[in-house]
């Protein structure tokens, strides 16, 4: 336990006395965080929830209710199968999505938001649709590399420079 501040010493003096002495005595050398800079304060009430997302690498859909965060996984669920292979992958993907769908409608909890479940037919329809379209852009892009590129006669170099077949400049 500390002293008592004596009467007729001021307070930042005593206090700067007690820093001092701990420092002599080590108090201070092994402590956390050091050579680390201290955090900003903060006035949002909210920061350390920000602090807890960022220190366990979770994204901000986890703070979300089931079925906000479900609805968002229907959403997103054409960005999800851009890299499926398969037709078979494809349904179990949205069977996994339809199978989460269907136990919070079980027993829900928290906000009633309506949500269904997700058609895997249609749902294979439309990744196969997008699956040709890609393949088309991309056969296009690479027949377009592989077409050598010949400047047509408007734009040949005689033609620029101002200059006709067979004259010279003078």
């Amino acid at each position: 336990m500390t002293q008592r501040k004596p009467w007729d010493i001021s307070v930042q003096t005593w206090v700067d006395r007690q820093i001092r002495e701990a420092q002599d005595k080590g108090a201070f050398d092994d402590l956390p965080g050091l050579g680390k800079p201290i955090p900003p304060s903060s006035t949002d009430e909210l920061s350390w929830v920000r602090g807890y997302l960022e220190r366990e690498n979770l994204p901000g859909d986890a703070l979300l209710p089931t079925p906000l965060r479900l609805r968002k996984e229907v959403e997103r669920l054409p960005e999800t199968l851009r890299d499926v292979r398969s037709e078979e992958q494809v349904r179990a993907v949205v069977k996994d999505l339809n199978a989460r769908i269907m136990d919070w409608l079980r027993a829900p909890v928290g906000p009633q938001i309506p949500i269904g479940r997700v058609d895997a037919d249609e749902t294979v329809e439309h990744w196969a649709r997008a699956r040709d379209e890609r393949r088309q852009r991309l056969a296009a892009a690479k027949a377009a590399l592989s077409e050598p590129v010949r400047p047509s006669p408007a734009e040949s170099p005689a033609r620029r420079r101002g200059l006709r077949w067979g004259r010279r400049r003078p």
